[in-house]
């Protein structure tokens, strides 16, 4: 059912209108994916908690958000993304935090972070690139240069800076 969720919604990457679509239309999405309805609601109560405490997210897609410099992919509530590494996209950088929520990074800037707990990383960004963690306080934590993939705790990142 994951696979079924996913494929489907892979095409929303980064589209969507100027304007938000009702949750209704991203539970109906959900469903239409093969979710039950109480995970379809599930899901549409955890991109409304994030929305909420995210006022530059912007909802693309029944389980995906727009964030600065990229999006973010909720993990739907009642499935397992197991422990397989994380595929990337050619010229990006992939998180997935201890949520099971998968951040992908584009685009060049120095953006909140939000993940936590243990996860996974795919710097797939040109060879040599180096992707940049921050502390709270903004201090650098660690790096990493592309292309490398890798596990690490995201709860003491606050910043990220993918290239």
């Amino acid at each position: 059912m994951v696979a079924a969720v996913a494929a489907l919604l892979a095409g929303q990457l980064l589209v969507g209108s100027a304007s938000a679509a009702p949750a209704s239309d991203y539970t109906a999405q959900a469903r239409a994916a093969g979710l039950t309805a109480t995970q379809a609601d599930a899901l549409q109560d955890r991109v409304d908690d994030f929305l909420a405490s995210h006022p530059t997210a912007r909802q693309i897609a029944a389980d995906r958000l727009a964030i600065p410099g990229g999006a973010v992919t909720l993990d739907v509530p009642g499935t397992d993304v197991g422990v397989t590494a994380i595929s990337c996209s050619s010229g990006w950088l992939c998180i997935r935090d201890g949520y099971g929520d998968r951040y992908d990074y584009y685009y060049c800037g120095l953006y909140e972070f939000w993940g936590i707990g243990n996860g996974e990383f795919n710097n797939n960004q040109s060879s040599g690139t180096v992707a940049r963690f921050y502390n709270e306080n903004g201090s650098l934590r660690w790096t990493n240069t592309a292309k490398d993939t890798g596990t690490a705790s995201w709860t003491p990142v606050w910043f990220v800076r993918p290239c």
